[in-house]
């Protein structure tokens, strides 16, 4: 082994090019950045969205409606999941705990009862919401409805 035939470990990075490092280099100078101008000044970040002064996309395109800050998102579980529930686990009260565990909602999110299916068994359910249907099948069948 000589001077001659040394060469970079393989995969090594060796051809990353060292920019502004004089004209020797072939990239001295103005270090690939042109001459002037906005890019070419250190520090420089472009805003995201920004267009060069011209009045930007999404501040051209014109806005719709109307967002309620204070809406409450329910999770919907209707009576058919919640009788499979109680029949798979054998239980008689069905309360929110029980319905975050089997993964119908995630932990702290509000949960209302709908009446899309049957109910067959006797079950008190608490939640936070009920629609009229669910509330009116479930007194139906003798069981109960807590709001939370």
């Amino acid at each position: 082994m000589n001077l001659s035939n040394l060469k970079p470990a393989p995969k090594s990075n060796r051809n990353k090019l060292r920019k502004g490092r004089g004209e020797g280099t072939g990239k001295g100078g103005t270090a690939t950045r042109g001459h002037k101008g906005m890019k070419s000044r250190s520090g420089y970040s472009q805003k995201l969205g920004f267009e060069g002064g011209q009045m930007p996309l999404y501040r051209r395109i014109p806005k719709f409606g109307f967002r309620n800050i204070n809406r409450v998102e329910y999770k919907p579980v209707n009576l058919s999941t919640l009788e499979k529930l109680a029949k798979e686990n054998n239980l008689s009260t069905v309360d929110i705990d029980t319905i975050y565990n089997a993964g119908l909602a995630k932990k702290g999110s509000p949960v209302k009862i709908l009446g899309k299916g049957e109910l067959s068994i006797k079950l008190e359910v608490k939640a936070h919401a009920f629609s009229k249907s669910a509330k009116e099948a479930i007194e139906s069948v003798q069981g109960t409805a807590v709001k939370l």
